[in-house]
């Protein structure tokens, strides 16, 4: 498979390797190499990331201005992502594309609110999880704002990073298997985290989100489903989210078995999310593999010259 693929969502991906083009400089071939890429990435980052977030947890204590904050940060990560693809990758920064925002994370959302509330609904269903009473809209709403940048930075670095750079370099399935991984590796430092929770986030988020962007070939879909699955888990129904207790718009009660309820990490160390999650995952890889939309390493694309011209 070489040159650009594109998908009936209009997403393209350009696997012709970097030697069918024009010869590049030392520097150009030190900046295509995939590890320095995905470094130089991360810094460009997490570099304005924390000259705001270090301040902001160490000296505002105000509420309303920590929200502001984290709305500001979710800003300060889109602009790092964007100026380190313009400059360093040197390309449209396609996966941050305007015309297919709304419809794709609006998609999002629906998918990952009702992928939860089947989640819920299931463990319900078998006596573990009961609604105790409500605390109105207010913790609801407040909670936006930290979903939202928890959504935004988590999938910029996991998937339009991490992902994606390994993906151009080792092929989507080896892609895959990393990002999955070190996702669930990253929540094991989480409250209430063990190696049961991390390989739960590992099967049910870290194939779930890679295979949505395969599909679209965009951010905006995984983080739609990522920010919906969290507000819906903590600011609606009041379950821990990775760890930590939310409360919500209703009041919750979780008893039963750890493997049905997810225990102090939450239900998304339940069986339950695992099973509907990866069944997802698998649909939309199944997808994104009709749609051409799976890339081979880059050891196994043939140069443009190597190719028999017709």
């Amino acid at each position: 498979m070489s040159g650009p693929v594109a998908g009936s969502f209009g997403a393209s991906i350009n696997t012709d390797p970097p030697a069918s083009r024009s010869s590049p400089t030392f520097g150009a071939r030190v900046l295509q190499f995939p590890l320095v890429r995905l470094v130089l990435a991360l810094l460009a980052i997490a570099i304005p990331y924390a000259a705001l977030v270090i301040p902001l947890n160490l000296y505002v204590t105000d509420k309303s201005a920590r929200r502001l904050g984290a709305l500001v940060l979710t800003v300060i990560v889109l602009a790092a992502y964007r100026s380190y693809v313009r400059f360093i990758e040197r390309r449209p920064v396609t996966e941050l594309s305007r015309p297919a925002f709304a419809r794709e994370l609006l998609a999002g959302v629906l998918l990952g609110a009702l992928l939860f509330s089947m989640t819920i609904g299931v463990i319900a269903a078998l006596g573990a999880f009961h609604v105790t009473g409500s605390t109105g809209w207010t913790p609801m709403l407040a909670a936006v704002p930290t979903f939202i940048l928890a959504a935004v930075f988590e999938e910029v670095v996991i998937r339009g990073v991490v992902f994606r750079i390994l993906e151009l370099w080792l092929g989507s399935w080896m892609a895959l298997a990393l990002s999955a991984a070190l996702f669930g590796l990253l929540h094991i430092f989480n409250p209430g985290a063990d190696l049961q929770s991390s390989a739960a986030i590992m099967m049910e988020a870290g194939i779930l989100l890679a295979a949505a962007y395969m599909v679209t070939r965009r951010l905006w879909f995984c983080i739609g489903i990522h920010f919906a699955w969290n507000f819906t888990q903590g600011a609606i129904f009041s379950v821990s989210v990775s760890g930590h207790a939310i409360s919500g718009l209703l009041q919750s009660q979780m008893t039963g078995p750890v493997w049905l309820t997810g225990g102090a990490f939450g239900a998304e160390a339940s069986v339950v999310a695992v099973l509907i999650c990866t069944i997802a995952g698998l649909l939309f890889l199944r997808v994104a593999y009709r749609m051409g939309h799976f890339i081979r390493p880059a050891w196994a694309v043939k140069p443009a010259s190597a190719i028999p011209s017709s």
